[in-house]
């Protein structure tokens, strides 16, 4: 059964080092319609990104842990203490399910975390569930 599009177009912003998960989770959006997904590499891409105000506020960050440079760990702490950006939602997506992994991140107030299905269908549905959840059924605060 197709999943309807959303009421509105929205922006998730996706901090992913790995090009074939980043086309992977691309794509799994694609399917309902129009998404405005900006991907960069690592934590500092990803804080330049949301820092310049030429660039629309997502309403979703999807993010990786393990990445080059800042990694998902030191971003999430960074996104989280800023008093602009704490309230965008963060959905972790990693591969990684250690429990410390797991803990560290709620204790720096992720919204959500989830573990990389190795399996392409169940990667797949992982992705349209958050899609499904943050952008659809969750209710977000109004535009600025």
């Amino acid at each position: 059964m197709p999943v309807p599009a959303p009421t509105r177009p929205y922006d998730v912003l996706l901090v992913e080092d790995d090009v074939a998960d980043a086309m992977l989770i691309q794509d799994a959006l694609a399917e309902r319609g129009a998404r405005n997904l900006t991907q960069v590499a690592d934590g500092i891409e990803a804080l330049e990104y949301l820092r310049d105000p030429a660039n629309r506020r997502p309403d979703l960050i999807v993010l990786d842990l393990n990445m080059p440079r800042m990694n998902g760990r030191e971003f999430l702490a960074v996104v989280k203490e800023d008093a602009e950006l704490r309230t965008i939602p963060v959905v972790v997506l990693t591969t990684s399910a250690a429990p410390d992994d797991v803990s560290g991140a709620y204790r720096h107030h992720a919204n959500a975390y989830v573990t990389k299905p190795v399996n392409l269908e169940q990667f797949e549905e992982a992705v349209r569930s958050i899609d499904t959840f943050y952008l659809d059924v969750a209710m977000k605060p109004p535009r600025a």
